[in-house]
Parts: structure tokens; C-alpha cells; sequence
């Protein structure tokens, strides 16, 4: 019989050529030859994933020793880059590609900790801003807000120490609605309650947002219903969580999902960064508003690519934005406490 979810045993947190370069950059051939792959080969569809996923492996151990080469030349430049994963939901039932079985995420969770210093969001942040940093580094999100997350995998993280952002979809929360994607599967899923999130925000997880209602973001130009999806949401959750909230990260992530306003959005909320979800690296002394993020697909092979170093994530086309320091006038909203009808800690939430 499946578990309910519960929080209840969530415990507090305690708290070497360019010419080598070169030649591995076009292993984008790779992409090419399982192409040809899938689309020509007989067999069934799990024949072909497992050959991917082959592929895959062989591709990341060919190219071991330059990727040995090249992590030891960015220790010695204080260049190494930050890698950060988003995962959906972690459960054994009702799997979709946006899940991940518990032992495939408690196998993924030991390989990083042997592998990486896994640190917050904030933390990560830091060392991109920094212009130095010698130490492999990943930090690890979440999005949407499944209540099967509570079962295992967040006990688990909070109990070995490991950091956590939570973007969270606000009225999906409030209101105990299934996702739209969930919906359009027939598998309506169980969301994560308010006091879900409080109890993860005692136990030091970092909840953020992701919006009122998950739209795609990148097909809205009417400022004033973006205003109310981002900052709206953001409001709501700071309301429910009475919590500060820091960081954003977009529906969907790809570029074509993502929206320069919303970034000025953010950027003049005082929101600390935002989150993507189209892969590549987080380079040191980059941009560390905008926060690349890869998929913690549950196939491991794709996960130790993708974080040792693979050459080629390393020229991913970065979304282009501008900021300006000058606010522009918004849209008023109708009072938060109003839209959200829930209780909350106070009228006003603390700002750290």
C-alpha cells in the first residue's frame, strides 16, 4: 500500500593545449551518430535507450583523460565551474520522465557526495561571483513541489547535510491542484500542502518560486499578467512560508521558454538569481543572476557526463538579457493575503 506523504520525520539540518580543447569539441558528432542510431536500428524502444545510454558511457570514459587534463588546469586557474541540477519528483510509482525511482536518486545523491562539495544555491552563487574556485561543486534544486518528495528523498537530504532549493508553483500548492502536465498524462499527483513547505523551510530547506501557475513564460508579452505570475506567485509564497523568498526559476527553462521582462522583473523585486533548465555550465566570474541548470535525469550515465566536465557543455548558448537599475512602474496587485486565502504567520513576512 502506497505511503502518504508526511513531513513529520523531517529533522532541522546541521547545520594540456588549446588544440586539445579543440579536437574533443567536436565530439558534438556524437549527437549525430546516435541519431542515426535510433532512427535506423530495428529495435524496440528500450533496445534503443539502452544503446544511447552505452553510447553515452563509452563517449564519457573515451574522453576520461582529457577530461582529467582539463579539471586539473581549471584547479590550477581557480576555474572550475558550478553545476547545478533540478529534479521533479522522486517516487516509485506513477513514473514519467520527470521522475526518478528512490534508489536511483539515493545512487545518483552518493556518487555526488564522493564526487563534489554539494553546497546551497546561495553558496554556489558565491563561488561564480567569487572569480575563484579550485573545488568540483554542484548544488541541487527541485521544481514544481511533489508531495512524494516528503516520503524519502528530502528526509534523506536534510539528514546527511545536503542543501536544497525548492521552487515551488504557488496556486498549484495553495489550492492542492494537480499540474496541467500531471493532468494531461491522467496521473493527477499529489502536490505538496503549505505546511509541507513550512515544515521544509524550519528543516533548512530553501524554498523558492516558480510562478503561480506554470505557464510558459516565454509566449507572455502582456507585462501586466507577468507581473502577476512572478511577482504575484512570489508574493503568495513569502505570505504562506513567511519567508523571504530569494530565487526564481522558470516553467519549462528552455530558451524559448524564458523572458527578458521577467528577468527585470526579478532583478527589481530584489530577487538574488535565476534559474533556467537547458543545461551547460556555470562558469567562475560569470553571470551569476542567470543560473544554468542541468536535468537530474534518472539514468546515472547522463548525470557523470554531463558534471565531469563533458566538452560539450561548454559553449552553451547563454539566453541573452539586459538589466537596468531603473524601476518601472508595475501593475498593483490586489492584496496577497486576499488572493491566497489561506492563514498565514503574520501579515507581514520577515525579510532576512
Amino acid at each position: 500500500m502506497r505511503n502518504n506523504p508526511s513531513v513529520s520525520n523531517l529533522t532541522a539540518r546541521t547545520d594540456g593545449t588549446d588544440d586539445a580543447q579543440q579536437r574533443f569539441n567536436g565530439s558534438t558528432c556524437l549527437n549525430q551518430v546516435i541519431t542515426d542510431t535510433l532512427e535506423l536500428s530495428p529495435f524496440s524502444r528500450v533496445d534503443l535507450m539502452n544503446i544511447h545510454r552505452y553510447l553515452i558511457h563509452s563517449y564519457r570514459i573515451c574522453t576520461l583523460p582529457w577530461r582529467r587534463w582539463m579539471l586539473s588546469r581549471l584547479k590550477r586557474q581557480g576555474a572550475v565551474p558550478v553545476g547545478i541540477l533540478f529534479y521533479h519528483r522522486v517516487g516509485n510509482d506513477h513514473l514519467n520522465p520527470w521522475t526518478i525511482t528512490n534508489h536511483r536518486f539515493v545512487e545518483q545523491i552518493d556518487w555526488l557526495e564522493k564526487n563534489f562539495d554539494l553546497v546551497s544555491l546561495a553558496e554556489a552563487q558565491k563561488r561564480i561571483q567569487s572569480g575563484a574556485n579550485r573545488r568540483p561543486t554542484v548544488s541541487i534544486t527541485f521544481d514544481d513541489g511533489y508531495a512524494d518528495n516528503c516520503i524519502e528523498a528530502l528526509p534523506m537530504l536534510i539528514r546527511r547535510g545536503i542543501p536544497v532549493t525548492y521552487f515551488v508553483t504557488t496556486q498549484n500548492i495553495i489550492q492542492q491542484q494537480p499540474f496541467p502536465h500531471d493532468i494531461d498524462r491522467q496521473q493527477p499527483l499529489e502536490t505538496n500542502s503549505v505546511e509541507m513547505l513550512r515544515s521544509l523551510s524550519a528543516a533548512g530547506i530553501e524554498i523558492a518560486a516558480h510562478t503561480k501557475t506554470h505557464p510558459d513564460l516565454g509566449a507572455i508579452q502582456d507585462h501586466g499578467r507577468l507581473y502577476d505570475e512572478v511577482i504575484g506567485g512570489i508574493c503568495q509564497l513569502e505570505q504562506a512560508i513567511n519567508k523571504k523568498v530569494r530565487y526564481f526559476a522558470f516553467p519549462f527553462g528552455q530558451h524559448e521558454n524564458l523572458n527578458e521582462a521577467v528577468f527585470q522583473l526579478c532583478y527589481d523585486h530584489g530577487i538574488k538569481a535565476v534559474c533556467s533548465a537547458y543545461g551547460g555550465w556555470n562558469e567562475i566570474g560569470g553571470d551569476s543572476f542567470h543560473l544554468h541548470r542541468f536535468h537530474g535525469d534518472p539514468k546515472i550515465a547522463y548525470i557523470k557526463n554531463w558534471l565531469t566536465l563533458d566538452p560539450r557543455k561548454r559553449h552553451v548558448d547563454r539566453f541573452s538579457y539586459t538589466l537596468s537599475d531603473s524601476l518601472d512602474t508595475v501593475p498593483v496587485l490586489p492584496s496577497i493575503s486576499n488572493q491566497i486565502g489561506i492563514n498565514t504567520f503574520s501579515a507581514n513576512p520577515t525579510h532576512e
